[in-house]
């Protein structure tokens, strides 16, 4: 994977191994990469305008020798279908919006560009309607809501990602100098009132946005976790705890009880359902030391094994769709049980909840393992190596046409509001809504907060996730239909609205390539390794994984990952000073509470690896 190339790369580098990083796009991470607002507007602008390139480069031709063939990549990334954009926030847009606190370019040459995107902004007030596809350009009145065409409705930034993505120094720092330019909500308890929030705003606190192509969270005891551990790559990122598993069931929305406080503290089970599930969630932590118990189910679905299980519908739903979250049709008793105590084996480490996800987004994850060299814009040198590593989206059609590959469907929603209002507007959320028909999957549901450093203040990111059967709007509109409503100025008036409103909308497909092996790719060489991109997975084990049996092909029976040495214990020269500061290092440092805001890994109920 993209993702975890990164990995392979610093860990090779810890043994000997010189390694070259050659990408053609402009940011790190590929499709798990993160993006500013204006950075998600420029990264649709490139999707609807890629194409392959007609005219070729015949320098690298020269550089191929007798008895040489050359294998020719994809010029055109072809993972991403079916994108539509919906803007249904007020679109006052002005000549003088621009992005706050965005990265300092070349004042001779791009000063006038930005000018020239805020102006191109303002002629995109009339927009075309929802009907109409992401291509159209088209110039009617806008409709209550209407379909933003990507570059056309809003101005965008065409470089600076590139900084914006190397470090986040300058993004913090720009965010607490335009902190005031937040708009001010004003806390009235006896009737409170929305934030209106307008697409200006939106523009205007654009790097507040870090908007991820895929959507996931770390299980705190998952490979990945344990990865940023062990290799230290931890101190790199911090991380939000998930706060709260929700549940949609009969058209409402409610917290589903996991710990054994939740479940002794709530309201919602009766004191004998609160037994129940205490002894069914006991037994699925040791449920491999009593086979008698499931044997008897392992041909079943773990839905029809609840049933048998002495559980009232209430709390069969929960365990299913909440902690589980497995399929009701497809997923055995056996998956159903291991899913469960994978869940219940998480909870306590570094929260009430199983989860935690990193701040600014999971496009950080990649940034963190990468600290490689870049080599800008160089053409005509002949590089040799003895290893290729590359992910499926930049090989041919024709290298990649013995594999079916598999599709998911994305969501990315901006909302003014939460799908369950609590006293606290920073809550963390998960939740999946069952499939209702055949042949439809159920949709994950991934609620962020402004605290998480992915939206602006006052707004909530909302990420949707399922496996394709349809176009992304097809496969997802129905479960946006039941969650939110969309923004119009008229229901803008009407403060008694109980849903959230959708102040923007994008729907994409993105190519699952995880269960293509290596065999589907046509004249591969044996030095040239394969990884996936993204899969529909909540967890990040699958790329963990891949990027260890790549690493291991490479370098045989080495350590994947190690630690790096602490920098006061090594020794240069003899020095005796150093000497004297690796002594002191030897004392342990102690491990310090958990902050509520941010989570610092580290194990605190035993040592890390």
């Amino acid at each position: 994977t993209r993702q975890y190339i990164p990995t392979k790369y610093s860990t090779l580098e810890k043994y000997g191994q010189r390694v070259l990083h050659v990408d053609s796009r402009s940011y790190y991470g590929g499709n798990w990469a993160s993006f500013s607002f204006s950075g998600l507007l420029s990264w649709l602008k490139e999707y609807q305008e890629n194409s392959d390139v007609g005219t070729e480069n015949s320098m690298w031709q020269e550089q191929i020798l007798e008895n040489e063939e050359a294998i020719l990549l994809s010029s055109k990334d072809k993972t991403i279908q079916h994108v539509e954009v919906f803007c249904y926030a007020s679109q006052d847009l002005h000549k003088d919006v621009e992005e706050a606190g965005a990265l300092q370019k070349n004042p001779a040459s791009v000063m006038s560009a930005e000018a020239a995107e805020a102006t191109e902004a303002a002629e995109a007030a009339c927009l075309p309607t929802a009907e109409e596809s992401l291509s159209t350009r088209s110039c009617e009145l806008p409709a209550e809501h209407s379909q933003c065409t990507g570059p056309e409705s809003s101005p965008e930034v065409n470089d600076a990602e590139v900084g914006e993505k190397e470090t986040h120094s300058d993004a913090k720092s720009s965010t607490e100098q335009s902190s005031e330019n937040l708009p001010k909500v004003q806390d009235n308890t006896e009737t409170p009132k929305r934030n209106v929030i307008t697409y200006s705003q939106i523009i205007k606190e654009g790097r507040r946005f870090n908007i991820d192509l895929v959507s996931k969270l770390l299980y705190s005891r998952g490979l990945l976790i344990d990865l940023l551990i062990k290799s230290n790559v931890s101190r790199y990122a911090e991380f939000k705890n998930i706060t709260r598993i929700l549940a949609f069931r009969e058209g409402t929305v409610e917290q589903v009880p996991c710990s054994r406080a939740d479940v002794f503290n709530s309201k919602q089970l009766t004191m004998v359902e609160k037994r129940m599930l205490m002894k069914f969630l006991t037994f699925c932590v040791e449920y491999e030391d009593h086979p008698d118990e499931y044997k008897a189910y392992e041909e079943t679905t773990f839905s029809e094994y609840l049933k048998t299980q002495k559980l009232t519908p209430n709390l069969q739903y929960f365990v299913l769709h909440s902690i589980a979250m497995t399929s009701e049709t497809t997923s055995s008793t056996v998956d159903g049980l291991k899913a469960t105590k994978k869940f219940l084996q998480c909870l306590g480490r570094y929260g009430n909840t199983p989860f935690l996800f990193p701040l600014y987004g999971q496009g950080e994850l990649p940034q963190c393992f990468c600290r490689c060299k870049a080599i800008v814009d160089q053409f005509g040198q002949r590089i040799v190596s003895k290893h290729f590593v590359i992910e499926d989206s930049s090989l041919s059609e024709n290298t990649c046409s013995g594999g079916q590959y598999r599709q998911i469907s994305r969501a990315v929603l901006i909302t003014d509001g939460s799908v369950l209002k609590t006293d606290s507007d920073q809550q963390v959320s998960i939740l999946t809504v069952p499939a209702e028909e055949s042949g439809s999957f159920a949709v994950r549901v991934i609620e962020l907060c402004s605290s998480t450093m992915t939206c602006m203040k006052g707004t909530y990111l909302v990420h949707l996730t399922c496996m394709s059967s349809k176009t992304a709007r097809e496969d997802l509109e129905r479960v946006v239909q039941k969650l939110f409503t969309p923004y119009t100025e008229i229901e803008a008036e009407n403060e008694q609205v109980e849903k959230p409103r959708i102040l923007w909308a994008l729907y994409f497909n993105m190519r699952d390539s995880s269960d293509i092996s290596r065999d589907c790719y046509n004249d591969l060489p044996s030095n040239v390794y394969v990884c996936s991109g993204p899969d529909c997975n909540l967890g990040n084990d699958n790329a963990v994984q891949q990027a260890e049996t790549v690493f291991q092909q490479i370098c045989p029976n080495e350590d994947f990952c190690p630690a790096p040495p602490n920098p006061e214990d090594i020794i240069l020269d003899g020095d005796s000073s150093q000497q004297e500061v690796s002594e002191s290092s030897v004392i342990p440092e102690t491990n310090s509470e958990t902050p509520k805001e941010s989570t610092v890994l580290g194990d605190s109920e035993e040592p890390s690896e």
